[in-house]
């Protein structure tokens, strides 16, 4: 049970959006989607959900092709940055047109979200700043239940209150109802510790995907005299480096053995969002 992206391309004119992605999104499993601006995730994102359609390649979901299946995109949601309700609407009224497409929708739960959040129901979606309307779109996603569940840039306008309590609404979601959730957002650091697997597009091509421990435990930096981290780097991965007067830092995927350490060098653990630049820098 997976989403499958298989050898997917997508051009908008000239511009080659996404080039030759494969990829699996496995089941019961929390995954980053990152890349800069322009890298191609909400081409890919919007390509699964059947909004856009691929040049070529396929996408199937649990083994059927997304493409115009209705049974197939009735286990997905996505969470995009457009608003897609009537701009009349009430929350509550938005609530109930969703039971209408989702049968495992759960308005109850919705408005247990609502309050938490501080979402009035009464209110209509147009009256809503751009904080609450991404708000009202997560508990949409959250009370949803569908099996693979996608937030495109969901945390755009919270505040650091509203986003720590969607990490933990989240968190508990998933530990009540395990399934696989793909989470698109600039702000790396701070879904690090709670995203199992990592997948990084650059320039509309799959540069990484692997679990976030295994990732971490090889980003490294080393630091030291110029000289001494020159020599030091002749056979690592270095993905890249800074230089600040007679003193380099490098960047590498790697293991290092600790009593092989030249003396002068020091080394330390990169974050999930240092590693990310580095990764995709030009």
């Amino acid at each position: 049970m997976s989403i499958e992206i298989k050898n997917v391309s997508k051009s908008f004119g000239n511009i080659k959006a996404l080039d030759d992605i494969s990829l699996e999104f496995k089941e019961n499993k929390i995954y980053g989607l990152f890349g800069r601006n322009g890298a191609g995730k909400s081409t890919l994102l919007n390509i699964i959900s059947n909004r856009i359609f691929a040049n070529s390649g396929e996408v199937l979901i649990d083994g059927e092709n997304a493409v115009e299946n209705d049974r197939a995109q009735g286990e997905i949601f996505l969470m995009s940055e457009a608003m897609l309700y009537p701009e009349s609407m009430k929350i509550k009224d938005a609530f109930r047109l969703t039971k209408e497409f989702y049968d495992d929708f759960d308005v109850d739960y919705a408005n247990r979200l609502s309050e938490q959040f501080g979402l009035k129901t009464n209110k209509k979606t147009k009256g809503l700043s751009t904080g609450y309307k991404s708000i009202f779109k997560i508990i949409v996603a959250l009370a949803t239940n569908v099996k693979y569940l996608i937030f495109d840039e969901p945390i755009l306008g919270l505040d650091a209150s509203h986003r720590d309590l969607f990490y933990k609404l989240l968190i508990e979601n998933y530990d009540k109802n395990p399934r696989t959730i793909i989470i698109s957002t600039h702000l790396i650091e701070e879904i690090s510790t709670i995203v199992e697997d990592v997948v990084i597009i650059k320039d509309g091509k799959l540069i990484k995907q692997q679990s976030c421990e295994e990732l971490l435990n090889m980003g490294l930096t080393v630091t030291g005299a110029e000289a001494l981290v020159n020599e030091f780097a002749k056979d690592k991965n270095i993905i890249g480096s800074d230089t600040l007067g007679n003193y380099k830092s490098i960047y590498m995927l790697g293991n290092i053995d600790k009593n092989n350490i030249p003396s002068g060098l020091e080394v330390s653990k990169l974050d999930l969002q240092k590693l990310f630049i580095q990764l995709t820098n030009s």
